[in-house]
C-alpha cells in the first residue's frame, strides 16, 4: 500500500526538475514566449518591423578584382519591399517577414563604372525558401562563376577535418553520457535534451542582450545547474530506495520527452541562429574550411584533452574511475560514492551543453529537438567504444564522426547518417562490449 505514496513522490520529483527548467528557459529569455502585439488599424502604414525579421536573404556581390560595395539589392514579396546596399565586403542581406518566395533585384544603376552581371544572369531572379531560415541570391559578374572540381585527394582532406571535428564534438556529450553509465550504470536517454539545453540558453540569453561569450558561459552553468539537480532530486533518491536500472531507464525516457517539450513550449518550432553561425570559408592552398569547424575542433580536443588529465592525474579522476569499476569496492575504500556521482553528472551537464553549443555552429542552427536528433549518433559512439569506459567513448565518437563525413564522398548528404547506425548495429551483432570494452557475464 505504500507504492502510491512513492509514485507520488516521484511524480513530485519530475516535475520539480521540469519546473526548474523551465525557470532557466523564462530567465534566459523573456522574448523566448511569444507575446502577440495588438494588429495596426486599416488605415496605418508601417515604415519598419519593431523587431528584426529572423528569416533572411543573402548573398555576395564579388568580381575578379575583389568585392563590389554600395550596390542596391530589392526583395519583393507578397505585401513586402526591402532593400539594402552591398558592404565593403560585397556582403548584403535583406529581413523578410517570412518565408516563401521573393523576386531578388539588383540595380545595376549603382555598378561602379566598369561593373556588370555576367551574360545571362537573370535579373530580378525569383528565390524561395527551403527548410532554413536563409534563401541565397546569386547574381555572378563580369565572366560569371567560374567553378572549378576539387580533386578527390583535396575533398579527402577537407572530410577529414570536418569528420574530426564533428567526432570530438559528438565526443564531448558521449563522454559525460559514458561517465554516468560507468558510475551509476544508468543509460540516459535524457541526455539529448541536455544537449538541446545548451544551445537554447545560448539563443536566449543572447536575445536578451547578454554578448555572445556571456551567454555561452551561463549556458554552461546552465547545463551544470541542470545535471547537479536532476542527480538532487530524482537518481539519488531512486537509487537510496533500490530502483532498478529498467524502471529508472524508462524514467530517463519520460524526463527526455517532458524536458522536450518544455523547451519546445518555450522556445518554438522555428529554426533559429546563433549569432556568428554563418562563418566564413578559411582557404588554406586549395582545402576549404569554415572557421566554425575549425574553432569547434580545438575547443574540443582541448576540453577533451583536460578531461583525461583530470582522470588520470587527480585523485577526483582516479575516484571517479574506482566507482565505475565497482562502486562497492569504492565505497569499502572510503570513498564518498555520492558526491563522486553528483560531481560525474555536473560534470556531464558541463560537457553536453557545450557540445550542444559546438552543435549548433556545426550544423548550423537551434532547435527544440536538436539533442533528440543527435542522441543516437552519441549512443553510436559509446557503444562502438564501449560501454562505462571514457576513452572508449572517445575513441568511437570521433570514429563517427570520420565515417559520417567520409561517407559524403560516396553517399547523398541525406545518407550520411546511416552508415553510423550501422555501424552500432555491427557491433552490437559481433563485438557488444565494443573496441575498449571487457567482456563480461550476464546472468
Amino acid at each position: 500500500m505504500r507504492t502510491m505514496p512513492k509514485l507520488a513522490r516521484l511524480w513530485g520529483k519530475l516535475l520539480a526538475i521540469l519546473a526548474m527548467t523551465a525557470a532557466m528557459l523564462f530567465i534566459a529569455s523573456p522574448s523566448l514566449a511569444a507575446t502577440t502585439a495588438p494588429a495596426p488599424a486599416p488605415d496605418s502604414t508601417t515604415s519598419a518591423p519593431a523587431e528584426p525579421f529572423r528569416d533572411t536573404i543573402s548573398g555576395v556581390l564579388r568580381n575578379a578584382q575583389g568585392p563590389v560595395s554600395g550596390v542596391r539589392i530589392t526583395a519583393t514579396g507578397e505585401g513586402f519591399t526591402g532593400e539594402t546596399l552591398t558592404g565593403e565586403n560585397g556582403s548584403w542581406s535583406i529581413g523578410v517577414p517570412e518565408r516563401g518566395t521573393y523576386q531578388v533585384e539588383v540595380d545595376v544603376t549603382t555598378f561602379p563604372e566598369g561593373v556588370e552581371l555576367a551574360e545571362g544572369t537573370p535579373n530580378p531572379r525569383e528565390v524561395t525558401f527551403t527548410n532554413t531560415s536563409n534563401a541565397a541570391a546569386i547574381f555572378p559578374l563580369g565572366e560569371g562563376i567560374v567553378v572549378q572540381g576539387a580533386s578527390f585527394g583535396e575533398q579527402l582532406v577537407e572530410r577529414l577535418i570536418a569528420g574530426l571535428s564533428f567526432g570530438l564534438l559528438l565526443a564531448l556529450a558521449a563522454v559525460g553520457l559514458n561517465l554516468i553509465f560507468g558510475t551509476t550504470g544508468l543509460t540516459n536517454f535524457a541526455h539529448g535534451e541536455m544537449v538541446t539545453l545548451g544551445a537554447v540558453l545560448v539563443f536566449g540569453f543572447n536575445a536578451a542582450g547578454l554578448p555572445v561569450w556571456l551567454a555561452i558561459a551561463l549556458a554552461i552553468v546552465g547545463g551544470a545547474i541542470f545535471g547537479y539537480t536532476q542527480d538532487a532530486w530524482l537518481w539519488k533518491p531512486l537509487r537510496r530506495r533500490g530502483s532498478g536500472l529498467i524502471p529508472m531507464m524508462i524514467v530517463s525516457i519520460g524526463l527526455a520527452l517532458a524536458s522536450r517539450y518544455v523547451i519546445q513550449f518555450f522556445f518554438g518550432g522555428a529554426t533559429q541562429q546563433l549569432p556568428g553561425a554563418n562563418s566564413p570559408i578559411l582557404e588554406f592552398g586549395s582545402i576549404s574550411i569554415s572557421r566554425n569547424t575549425l574553432t569547434s575542433l580545438v575547443v574540443s580536443a582541448i576540453v577533451i584533452v583536460a578531461i583525461g588529465l583530470l582522470l588520470l592525474k587527480t585523485r577526483l579522476g582516479k575516484a571517479t574511475r574506482a566507482v565505475s569499476d565497482n562502486p562497492a569496492l569504492a565505497a569499502a575504500s572510503g570513498i564518498d560514492v555520492d558526491r563522486v556521482i553528483r560531481i560525474v553528472w555536473t560534470a556531464g551537464g558541463v560537457l553536453a551543453a557545450l557540445g550542444g553549443i559546438l552543435w549548433a555552429y556545426y550544423r548550423p542552427g537551434v532547435t527544440f529537438n536538436m539533442g533528440q536528433q543527435i542522441l543516437l549518433l552519441i549512443f553510436a559512439g559509446v557503444v562502438l567504444g564501449g560501454l562505462g569506459t571514457i576513452f572508449g567513448a572517445l575513441l568511437g565518437s570521433v570514429l563517427v564522426g570520420l565515417f559520417v563525413e567520409l561517407s559524403t564522398l560516396w553517399l547523398e548528404a541525406d545518407l550520411k547518417y546511416v552508415g553510423a547506425l550501422l555501424i552500432m548495429i555491427v557491433v552490437l551483432l559481433f563485438r557488444p562490449q565494443g573496441i575498449l570494452g571487457r567482456k563480461e557475464r550476464v546472468g
